[in-house]
């Protein structure tokens, strides 16, 4: 109740301020491609009225008083523009400015949409790259990918090559949301750990909440990567073509209603993108796997058609559907199916001060995993989203507010060491409502929010209260801190527990009743945490960011698949807490054709299940990433990347004997079974854990990739792109598993050299 009172009484006070006042609103498009132009300065000359685009190109300049002014708009990538725009009392101008791109690079600009923006939003945990960004990742495998800068970042771990997951501040996969346009992708990263399955170069914007993120987003206790795509071409037919002895790709953009100034567009893209590492690598890479390759193998097909009108507002619909699997000859084999469809729109209505935004989506993820035994594990997690959001700009501000409404189906399968079925199909939904107030006081960022999450199948609602905090000690010093409640409902039939598991599997909280690590039964099935981040911003220079924060979650509730399952009657579930803290640096150097990145993590994770507390095998106790991309020459531009990461080992149980494993047979027969007969017909091999979980540690990690990248350009549209890279340069041994019942070492990826083309016209 208290948060619709607040909502209605700042809607009645800004309405009542507008009518003293005006607004002026628009879009910055870049006229060569008709994109947004993002994060660029919009000010109104000779005034403090300033403010920057978002990533629809939108910017709001609120309580502007009556009287004539000058807009301008300045960027760093594009030249500047300018347009006279007269303000009366209770109205809003609106304006669409298109700015041509740069054809002589400038050394530096009094006014940056960059430098305004980290005064004006709090941006703790949060890391915002773009395409640009991505690209200066060596080009491992002939192309960069968002799955490769996303290993770079401070406060994210990366378990190998093969099978690889990212684990975010402590925080499982299964706790990280991971949007494209509004619509959930359950599992982002194909098998071979180099690829995602978003295609670069369609992407517009990534922005990576490593905790505190406000409450827009729900229903996730970690980490949220929110991806958000490009539109198309507007004026012309354009496209890439890639192929390297990894994979090839396909891209095609341009207009179906071409852009006229001041006009409508309807726009497409289409993308598709396969793998083929599994045939070429026993010929190109023979020295993998005793010859037998790398046994993985993607397909991506991504299309999307886009309606911009005159006033700015949008409607989206896109596709996707991806593909992965993984062969391991005489031990398993792993595939997964991942499909969606939806729609995204922005209305911008023309006298109201509201900006309306929302998606309609569904999205499906299956998989399955057949191994030696004949216990086939399969999961399945699928269903829609509904969801629509408000947005006021204020003076000094904005108040947003929202709802989404979630429902999906779980199907999980899975057989423990015992032979135990552990199942579950349900069916769930879920309703969040968020309401978000931000205000500048003159060097201080306020930026509270709240949100309420009803799940219907727990019958339990939750309510989390979240704060961002920035001050501005001095244009070049800044301080921050974050925090909240964060609950889900989601949880993962991967156990934290397990060294190497590709079986990704979802399930919804479960409904029977368990019982906490106190002994007590629990209140609710949710997964449950809590957050509080400071941070320190510091600009040495105009070439020098450091970024420096220490952070807490404290998992008050973890539900995990009862992997101690012995008998039928045990439950499927145990309940555990657990606690992740430490302290990730990041320092930027960007200076005319040289930029360096170096991000190092320090952190701690620790689980407690009511009898031992442990460590899961994903803490990393230091963690250093140094990325380094130098461009140099003219015609053709030569850009070379080096990128060195090194980590700390990973923990793991020890082995402390091995016996003759009956299987089923004594689960069936008790006392009774014939363990002379049972043991020469079955020859698994059983394994004693040593008692005290994750005590022992692997070697550490440590890695080196290069590429060097000759770009030919043959006019103004068509460019070529000739790529060398070489992953793990000195062929360091970085151990994947081991293999207990062998005894044997499985390493992950050696050196692979690889040489790729592409074509952009």
């Amino acid at each position: 109740m208290r948060i619709i009172i607040t909502c209605f009484s700042l809607a009645f006070f800004s309405a009542f301020s507008f009518a003293q006042t005006g607004i002026v609103r628009g879009f910055v498009f870049a006229k060569e491609t008709g994109e947004p132009v993002i994060f660029t300065t919009v000010s109104l000359q000779g005034t403090t009225f300033a403010t920057s685009t978002d990533y629809n190109g939108l910017f709001s300049l609120s309580k502007v008083p009556p009287g004539d002014y000058t807009l301008v708009v300045s960027s760093l990538e594009f030249d500047s523009s300018s347009a006279p725009v007269t303000v009366k009392a209770g109205q809003i101008v609106s304006k669409t400015l298109y700015l041509n791109k740069r054809t002589i690079a400038i050394k530096s600009v009094d006014v940056s949409a960059k430098r305004e923006e980290v005064k004006t939003e709090t941006q703790v945990s949060t890391i915002s790259v773009t395409p640009k960004e991505i690209s200066m990742i060596p080009s491992v495998g002939g192309e960069p990918d968002i799955a490769q800068f996303l290993q770079v970042i401070p406060g994210v771990i990366f378990t190998g090559d093969q099978g690889g997951q990212l684990y975010i501040r402590g925080g499982a996969p299964i706790q990280t949301k991971v949007l494209m346009d509004g619509v959930t992708i359950y599992n982002p990263f194909h098998s071979i750990g180099l690829y995602s399955v978003f295609e670069t170069d369609i992407v517009k914007s990534v922005d990576v909440y490593t905790g505190g993120f406000n409450a827009e987003y729900g229903n996730r206790i970690s980490a949220v990567i929110d991806i958000k795509t490009r539109d198309g071409n507007k004026n012309r037919l354009a496209g890439k073509i890639a192929a390297n002895p990894f994979l090839a790709k396909a891209i095609l953009e341009g207009p179906l209603v071409k852009l006229k100034e001041g006009g409508n567009s309807l726009t497409f893209v289409l993308n598709s993108k396969f793998s083929y590492l599994d045939k070429t690598s026993p010929k190109l890479y023979s020295y993998v796997n005793d010859g037998a390759g790398i046994p993985y193998s993607f397909n991506d097909y991504y299309g999307k058609i886009a309606f911009n009108s005159s006033g700015g507002s949008k409607f989206n619909m896109f596709g996707f559907h991806y593909k992965d699997k993984a062969n391991f000859e005489d031990v398993s084999e792993f595939e997964w199916n991942s499909l969606g469809l939806g729609t995204n729109f922005v209305i911008v209505p023309g006298q109201s001060k509201a900006i309306i935004s929302g998606n309609i989506a569904y999205s499906n993820y299956d998989m399955n995993l057949a191994e030696g035994d004949n216990q086939p594990r399969t999961s399945s997690v699928g269903g829609f989203t509904i969801a629509m959001a408000f947005k006021y700009f204020l003076k000094n501000g904005e108040f947003n507010y929202g709802f989404d409404v979630n429902g999906f189906k779980t199907e999980y399968e899975f057989f423990n060491s015992l032979g135990l079925k552990v199942e579950q199909d349900q069916n769930t939904t879920e309703l969040g409502f968020f309401a978000r107030y931000k205000k500048i006081f003159g060097r201080v960022v306020i930026d509270p929010s709240i949100r309420m999450q009803y799940y219907a199948s727990l019958a339990t609602v939750f309510f989390e209260p979240r704060l961002g905090m920035k001050i501005n000690a001095t244009d070049k010093l800044r301080f921050k801190l974050a925090g909240g409640i964060y609950s889900q409902n989601l949880i993962s039939g991967k156990s934290d527990r397990d060294v190497v598991n590709l079986f990704t599997s979802f399930l919804s909280g479960p409904e029977e009743k368990l019982t906490g690590t106190d002994g007590k039964e629990v209140k609710n099935n949710l997964q449950i945490a809590y957050h509080a981040i400071g941070g320190i911003e510091f600009n040495l220079s105009k070439s020098i960011e450091v970024n420096v924060e220490p952070y807490y979650k404290y998992f008050g509730q973890l539900i995990d698949i009862n992997r101690n399952k012995t008998f039928p009657d045990d439950p499927d579930f145990m309940v555990e807490t657990g606690e992740a803290y430490g302290l990730d640096v990041l320092v930027k150097f960007d200076y005319k054709k040289l930029y360096i990145w170096t991000g190092y993590s320090l952190g701690y994770v620790s689980h407690e299940d009511g009898e031992q507390e442990y460590h899961p095998h994903y803490d990393r106790r230091h963690n250093l990433n140094v990325v380094t991309s130098y461009t140099f020459g003219k015609k053709p531009v030569w850009e070379a990347s080096v990128r060195w990461n090194f980590g700390t080992g990973f923990p793991f149980t020890r082995t402390q004997a091995f016996y003759p494993d009956f299987g089923t047979t004594f689960v069936q027969d008790g006392i009774n079974t014939d363990y002379i007969s049972a043991n020469t017909q079955d020859e698994d091999i059983g394994i004693v854990y040593e008692e005290e979980i994750n005590a022992g540690r692997l070697p550490t990690y440590h890695r080196l990739d290069l590429s060097l990248k000759c770009t030919f350009n043959f006019s103004e549209r068509i460019t070529l792109d000739i790529i060398a890279s070489v992953s793990n340069l000195y062929n360091r041994d970085n151990i994947f598993y081991f293999d207990r019942v062998r005894y044997e070492r499985v390493n992950q990826l050696p050196v692979l050299p690889t040489l790729g083309v592409a074509l952009t016209f």
